[in-house]
């Protein structure tokens, strides 16, 4: 990395020129892109698309997926790593040399992404959305307590509402808030952290995109990029596979012994349901998978989940004042995406080590 300034260049202000510089350092690097069109267009009128990119051969036996923007908004990270990446010469040598094929799926979530949303255009969090749909959906007793002074009938809300989340903390504890918030809820369309009662349009394209390119290796690794939990600028590497042992030690060996686990307690995650790395499990049944989410911290946790509760509430409110709203969108931007020189060489820095450290692992297994 040759200083914040060079780093920087490869992030962007908006999801339409984050897809640009992706999809120009593909065409530098001479490769073929797969673009799945959403439906939907974005904030500016422009096509969204999760655009899939193999760097190597389909039959590699090994394969290390980078994946951005499951939660729409974080893309602004993601993406500006899986752009750093194609352009890391270094990078893509030692896994040429290592017979490791790396997938990018630059922007799980277009949508979210470009109109600064975390859900996707059914309003779901896209990584509480892997369900088995035809079977009863998980229940939230503790979200249903909260599920009124979440997202109020006004913003900001008040004193009154306040002290319902207070109380719940003052009682309960932080890890129970967190847990009963962001634990994934199926009977709030209109809530926070809502998992829907079907597929997203995300989640189907992700299947087929793996069915595509993830069907023929030995050995799968699994990068996904988040921001939101954690001290500013640390990216946590929390274990993202079944609660299996073995998993977790390959996992360990690959990318340190700080690898956290929601299993054990260990993450700055809550225990959540519906996760989006199942998929690995059963698309690609043929493979030993292995994998992390990588999280990055931006702000203090209950900031950034009045944040996420302002957007939704202006989601709720499309008539509210035009400043009003514009002023929640920013802030909701700002609580995934800290734009500084900084923070990006910190992220950039740990993508790229936690990128080497997914090519050796695979190699070595």
């Amino acid at each position: 990395m040759s200083g914040h300034t060079s780093v920087s260049q490869h992030f962007s202000q908006s999801y339409q020129e984050a897809r640009s510089k992706f999809l120009a350092a593909v065409e530098a690097c001479r490769l073929d892109v797969q673009s799945q069109v959403h439906p939907m267009l974005g904030r500016d009128g422009e096509t969204l698309a999760m655009d899939v990119v193999l760097d190597g051969p389909r039959d590699a036996k090994s394969l290390l997926i980078v994946s951005s923007a499951c939660h729409g908004v974080e893309g602004f990270c993601g993406s500006g790593v899986q752009t750093l990446l194609l352009h890391d010469a270094a990078f893509r040598d030692a896994a040429a040399q290592a017979h490791v094929a790396v997938l990018y799926i630059h922007a799980l979530n277009p949508y979210g992404f470009s109109w600064w949303r975390r859900t996707t255009h059914e309003n779901v969090d896209l990584n509480r959305n892997f369900h088995d749909f035809s079977q009863p959906l998980p229940r939230n007793p503790d979200y249903d307590e909260l599920a009124a002074a979440l997202v109020p009938a006004t913003w900001p809300p008040s004193a009154e509402v306040q002290a319902v989340t207070r109380h719940f903390l003052e009682t309960r504890g932080a890890d129970a808030l967190q847990a009963a918030i962001s634990g994934g809820q199926y009977d709030y369309p209109e809530g926070i952290f809502y998992g829907g009662h079907n597929p997203t349009w995300s989640h189907t394209t992700l299947r087929h995109v793996l069915q595509d390119h993830a069907t023929r290796c030995e050995r799968l690794g699994w990068i996904d990029l988040h921001t939101g939990l954690g001290p500013i600028g640390v990216g946590e590497r929390i274990f993202a596979c079944r609660d299996d042992a073995a998993a977790l030690q390959r996992a360990r060996a690959w990318w340190g012994a700080e690898v956290t686990s929601i299993y054990d307690g260990s993450s700055s995650s809550a225990p959540l349901q519906g996760l989006m790395w199942h998929t690995a499990y059963q698309e690609c049944a043929q493979a030993e998978y292995t994998g992390i989410a990588l999280e990055y911290g931006t702000l203090p946790i209950l900031q950034m989940m009045d944040a996420l509760r302002a957007d939704q509430w202006a989601e709720n409110h499309p008539d509210a004042p035009a400043a009003q709203l514009a002023q929640i969108k920013r802030q909701t931007r700002d609580a995934f995406y800290i734009d500084t020189d900084e923070w990006k060489s910190r992220i950039a820095e740990q993508a790229l080590d936690a990128a080497l450290g997914g090519v050796r692992g695979l190699a070595r297994t």
